[in-house]
């Protein structure tokens, strides 16, 4: 299985080792979505891979948009039912898959997006399949997510490049593999004995938490005021619903770190406008996804 993100052809300026290398380094790496990195990337494609600043770039507050509507449309199918949690999941892990090459700095890649979305896809399917009330997800995804890696590393036996892309390709599929099943954890959740409540609270809470933290300024006070944001989510959801307030508050506050961390994942190493418009969109959400199925086991039931 032949990637299509390999590097583009080195221009015929590039006439030295050194140049070379620099060429390649500036392509691989997509600053130019951004406006005020461009000029940087022109540099670095004449002088060499050097860049100063901070390579950790926060979304921002229309990713941050993005997620929220997103969850919010979670939340809704899981109140409905799980056909319904079913059409924002897809779009969650569709999202994720995209994202997670792009921010590996692999694009198109489309072979591979599509081989990480069907496992997810798959995963879906088989969960839809297990009874109200079932007590089975953890398989599902665990049987789902072993066939497919397996699948992945059957199929990397026909990638024709370099060692080194082999083993980027291999690792790049296999965790966009597993992010996109881990987001099933959603729908997992919704089919546990104690209903989809904690789903409802987690994915508000996620929300919240990604819209405080894309408030100006993006220290340690705005990270605090997320988390307390997400916690008073879960709260508040708890009393609209059959959770009680602890139960609210514990899933909201997990769920809202987790989001934390999707959302710092998204922000590593000079990301690019995609980046923040698919991994700064999904990761949030897909971080959360096993939180709020593990905390609705304990809490719920």
């Amino acid at each position: 299985m032949t990637y299509d993100y390999d590097p583009m052809p080195l221009p015929p300026e590039a006439e030295t080792a050194e140049a070379a290398e620099a060429e390649r380094t500036a392509v691989l790496t997509p600053v130019d979505d951004f406006p005020e990195q461009a000029a940087g990337g022109r540099a670095a494609r004449r002088k060499g891979p050097q860049r100063t600043g901070s390579p950790i770039i926060p979304p921002g507050p229309q990713p941050a948009a993005l997620t929220a509507v997103l969850a919010l449309l979670i939340a809704g199918g899981a109140a409905i039912g799980r056909p319904a949690l079913a059409v924002p999941l897809v779009l969650l892990q569709a999202v994720t898959a995209a994202g997670w090459f792009r921010l590996n700095g692999m694009w198109p890649a489309r072979q591979g997006i599509v081989l990480a979305f069907m496992a997810g896809v798959t995963a879906d399917v088989a969960l839809l399949a297990l009874p109200e009330g079932g007590e089975n997800g953890p398989a599902v995804l665990i049987g789902t997510l072993g066939v497919w890696l397996l699948l992945v590393l059957v199929l990397q036996l026909r990638h024709h490049g370099s060692a080194d892309e082999r083993l980027s390709s291999l690792t790049a599929t296999s965790a966009s593999t597993l992010l996109t099943v881990l987001a099933g954890g959603f729908l997992a959740a919704a089919a546990n004995p104690g209903g989809a409540d904690p789903v409802v609270a987690g994915a508000i809470a996620v929300a919240v938490a990604t819209l405080a933290r894309s408030l100006r300024g993006q220290g340690i006070a705005t990270l605090a005021v997320a988390l307390l944001a997400a916690t008073g989510a879960g709260v508040a959801t708890a009393q609209a619903t059959d959770l009680s307030t602890s139960s609210g508050a514990v899933i909201g506050f997990a769920a809202g770190a987790a989001a934390l961390i999707g959302l710092r994942v998204a922000s590593y190493d000079f990301p690019s406008r995609f980046v923040h418009f698919t991994a700064g969109v999904a990761l949030p959400l897909t971080a959360a996804a096993p939180v709020v199925y593990v905390l609705g086991r304990v809490l719920v039931g």
